[in-house]
């Protein structure tokens, strides 16, 4: 955590508050008070800063049941006498350690607060040994409807996953479960059965065998890394490996897929040192060389936790072989491997405080597919993509969630978002200044947790354009604007509605292929032409009506 944790809670606090008196939207879903344990930062969480974990655990596939502990080490912010701590039902606290002396726990459902005997002076470091067990809830849907995936793979054997992004990773094991606070570094020690292997986070540091006919698998991540973004992946895996010369030196891309899918992994993961040369070009060094790239087979079709990017795309091109755009473009890659990956930047390097801002991670992460196909297609082929992606928009409700309950907005921040920022591009008319703008993102906020305010505040001074009410509009309402347009005589006649007040963003439009820019605002405008055959701009998201 590299902010004052007092100061970021005032202000989620008051950005909260801010857009409510704005007006700009409404929420109409109702909270309960697990919700905001689960989802701000109280005053158990508060006074405390994250600074290692060490996860032990047993995982008992035949029985569906795991069972260990996780040492917690923390700084001391502000003296207090009481840590909030989160871990799900059906799982079960069993026991918390301090200095070998055991502690009392009193839970309010989800959350679990414990009382320290010994005077928590601040400045200095403790830690504390939360045992636990049970038999941890099974993904419905997974990784939308998360928990734990207990599979067989074709050949019978085990294949076991965890995803819990939104859900928490309080689902499977006791941690400190809000976004804003980042443990700087974890250790993952994952005992399974003698014929599996566990694929964690970050780097293998040994391989331990027991009499029992189990084997216990040691991780080490070295990086601040977020709480869904730990994984455990269990299966009759196979691995190889290769080198990529990058920004950051030599990385480690390692692979690791079930043994019948050896060769056509080898074939189709060639699209993993593509996206690595894409993404570093337009977002800057891969965040994590100190902890590999890994791609690691599941049974289910795949997510972004970090360092250890999970993939069930079946081996195909597209999204589980369709391209989600409409324009035979999307199958010009796999899906999977190029969007969860993508996340290594936006949701794993730059990570919200909040999930009411988690567009931050799917927007980029969206608007990412596309750079992918404009560095290796070409810009009229990204742009036909993201086009192409606005026919998935609900436009149901605003992007943004409510805060400090936990609560996600619309789905919308995938597509919606991602053509958001692509409409930003051409505001900014400059394709080197705006990808220095997204490489500059995750080097001023490399290994950070932010808000909504930061990137728009961010994106605003280094573009140098007011874009705060293009933020507005599509993030915080469900309202695409719209352009009015007439033609009289030889000029055009043209205006915004459907926009919150002060929207002026400007607009292209193309007369006999010659680009001008508009600025339009709510008030009707006109400017004189050469020539009344008018299109306009495809690649702004916005509505055209032609009056």
């Amino acid at each position: 955590m590299k902010k004052s944790t007092l100061l970021l809670l005032f202000m989620v606090l008051v950005s909260s508050n801010l857009f409510a008196q704005k007006g700009l939207f409404q929420h109409t879903e109702t909270f309960t008070r697990q919700d905001s344990l689960r989802g701000s930062i109280t005053s158990e969480r508060v006074w405390w800063d994250l600074t290692y974990y060490h996860l032990d655990i047993s995982v008992n596939p035949d029985k569906r049941f795991i069972k260990g502990n996780n040492e917690i080490k923390y700084k001391v912010l502000e003296s207090s006498n009481v840590l909030q701590v989160d871990l799900q039902e059906p799982m079960k606290i069993t026991k918390v350690i301090q200095n070998g002396k055991e502690l009392t726990v009193k839970s309010e459902g989800n959350a679990h607060f414990i009382e320290l005997k010994e005077n928590q002076v601040k400045g200095k470091e403790y830690s504390i040994k939360v045992y636990y067990e049970g038999y941890p809830r099974v993904a419905k849907n997974a990784p939308w409807d998360g928990g734990f995936s207990w599979k067989k793979d074709t050949n019978g054997n085990h294949f076991v996953a965890t995803s819990c992004q939104g859900l928490g990773a309080s689902v499977w094991w006791p941690n400190k479960d809000h976004m804003y606070d980042e443990v700087e570094s974890m250790d993952i020690s994952v005992r399974v059965p003698s014929n599996l292997m566990n694929i964690s986070n970050g780097r293998l540091q040994k391989v331990e065998k027991h009499d029992d006919n189990t084997t216990t698998y040691h991780w080490r991540v070295n990086n601040p890394i977020n709480n869904y973004g730990v994984n455990v992946n269990i299966g009759d895996y196979v691995h190889f490996s290769e080198k990529y010369q990058g920004e950051g030196g030599e990385l480690d891309m390692d692979y690791y897929v079930l043994r019948d899918n050896l060769k056509k992994a080898k074939e189709h993961f060639k699209d993993a040192p593509k996206m690595m040369k894409a993404f570093e070009h337009w977002f800057g060094k891969y965040p994590f060389y100190e902890d590999s790239f890994k791609l690691v087979e599941v049974p289910y079709l795949g997510m972004e936790h970090q360092s250890s990017v999970t993939y069930g795309n079946k081996y195909l091109k597209g999204y589980l072989g369709g391209d989600l755009s409409g324009t035979g473009w999307g199958l010009k890659f796999d899906f999977i491997i190029i969007h969860e990956a993508g996340h290594e930047w936006f949701a794993n390097n730059i990570t919200n405080k909040d999930i009411a801002d988690m567009w931050i991670h799917e927007s980029f992460t969206a608007y990412s597919e596309n750079l992918f196909l404009d560095y290796y297609y070409g810009k009229d082929a990204s742009a036909d993509y993201v086009i192409g992606t606005r026919r998935a928009i609900a436009n149901d409700k605003p992007i943004i969630g409510q805060y400090d309950v936990n609560s996600e907005g619309s789905g919308d921040m995938y597509y919606k978002g991602a053509n958001m920022l692509h409409t930003i591009r051409q505001l900014i008319n400059n394709d080197e200044k705006w990808r220095s703008i997204l490489r500059g993102l995750n080097k001023d906020f490399y290994h950070t947790t932010v808000s909504t305010a930061d990137i728009e505040n961010y994106l605003i001074k280094k573009s140098k354009i007011d874009l705060s009410k293009v933020f507005d509009q599509y993030l915080r309402t469900i309202k695409i604007p719209v352009f009015e347009y007439k033609i009289e005589g030889n000029k055009v006649t043209y205006r915004w509605n459907n926009v919150v007040e002060g929207f002026k963003m400007p607009i292209n439009i193309l007369v006999n292929d010659e680009k001008i820019c508009l600025k339009p605002t709510e008030n009707w405008k006109s400017k004189k032409l050469k020539d009344t055959n008018v299109v306009i701009d495809k690649n702004f998201y916005v509505r055209i009506k032609k009056l």
